[in-house]
């Protein structure tokens, strides 16, 4: 996979995250509902938080990312690019080419898996079924599955485990219509992280020579 596709991709990642439940009624079974709406609940009560996470293409290695979320804003590291969001600007620093794009970010318009939004994503766009329980090791997990509903999405279907015992996401798999598939799994998480509103704002000091390229 491209890097563009899997930056595409990784903002599902942080938008998985803290916006609020959308009004939109529920298209999933009692036991799928039930599960969801637990592991939502629980999100929606952290303000901040700081994941590191492995993502793994289909048939590839996994690789390491981190992201730091905090309301809308998000600063979110892979796949040797950094993107920086402040809930206005949005900023993608390319390290190969020390090249940073900016342009405006609409939180209304974050697509099918929006960064500030995968914890409540499955509220609109998308209907789900309870797929089964699964064992690793000590701990025990529910695999939910969501397909998209919307004829322009991207994404054909997502997985997403959810531990049992305290309703965190474990790991969940995004499959794209045109085939392609990326594994997505929580290594370390640290919710309401103290993190200063700066941290959000690309700054061309820090990145001496950076090519500034303005979308806007």
């Amino acid at each position: 996979m491209k890097k563009s596709g899997i930056i595409s991709l990784a903002l599902s990642v942080v938008l998985f995250s803290t916006t609020i439940f959308n009004s939109a009624q529920a298209q999933g079974d009692k036991k799928s509902t039930a599960i969801l709406d637990a592991m939502s609940n629980k999100y929606q009560k952290i303000k901040s938080f700081k994941a590191i996470f492995t993502y793994t293409p289909d048939g590839g290695k996994p690789l390491k990312g981190d992201a730091t979320v905090k309301g809308t804003k998000f600063r979110l590291k892979m796949a040797g690019q950094e993107i920086f969001n402040d809930g206005k600007l949005m900023a993608t620093y390319i390290k190969e080419t020390n090249e940073v794009n900016l342009q405006d970010f609409d939180p209304t318009a974050g697509g099918d898996l929006d960064p500030t939004r995968i914890y409540s994503a499955y509220k609109k766009g998308f209907k789900y079924a309870f797929l089964q329980e699964k064992k690793e090791g000590a701990q025990t997990f529910d695999v939910v599955e969501l397909t998209s509903t919307g004829k322009n999405s991207q994404v054909d279907k997502v997985q997403i485990q959810v531990n049992k015992a305290d309703n965190s996401i474990n790991s969940w798999k995004i499959f794209q219509k045109n085939g392609q598939k990326v594994t997505y799994k929580v290594e370390q998480f640290q919710p309401d992280v103290a993190v200063a509103d700066n941290f959000f704002t690309f700054n061309a000091k820090q990145f001496p020579g950076v090519e500034v390229v303005d979308l806007r």
